[in-house]
């Protein structure tokens, strides 16, 4: 089952956050716990809402207050979603090196377009004349880039 799918009604859910429903009504009136809406307006929570439930009701058996509460959950939520931005650029760090790494060609045709080629492999159509760089060659100034005919 998705933990993020809104499947329990609010008693459902209140009976697993051990919490009166009205109470669940406060904290998404005060934003705390932000349920799906199903048809009809009726609230849905998901597991992990239940989950969030949880936490705000120990935070609160502990003397936080509901503001504290909620500065709590937001800089979560913050640390979550840079969490997530560090994994996805660190895997397109690590596709890049892998790409450096092969030995990619490029070329620019005469209309102006940039095509990534494998090693070997020419642009087509071959009978345009073409620009060809290795990223892995030492550059030399532009005007000195050699032009190559395509066969």
């Amino acid at each position: 089952m998705d933990y993020t799918m809104p499947v329990y009604v609010i008693s459902v859910a209140a009976e697993l956050a051990d919490m009166h429903p009205q109470t669940l009504r406060q904290y998404d009136r005060l934003g705390l716990v932000t349920p799906s809406r199903a048809p009809g307006r009726a609230r849905r929570y998901s597991q992990k809402d239940v989950g969030t439930l949880r936490e705000i009701q120990r935070l609160s058996q502990e003397g936080v207050s509901l503001e504290g509460i909620r500065r709590i959950l937001d800089l979560e939520n913050q640390v979550a979603a840079l969490r997530s931005r560090v994994g996805e650029l660190t895997a397109e760090l690590a596709q890049r090196r892998v790409q450096a790494e092969s030995g990619r060609v490029f070329a620019a045709g005469l209309a102006g377009d940039v095509v990534t080629l494998a090693r070997g492999q020419r642009p087509r159509p071959r009978s345009q004349a073409v620009v060809v760089w290795r990223p892995e060659a030492v550059r030399p100034p532009l005007a000195q880039l050699p032009l190559r005919a395509a066969n």
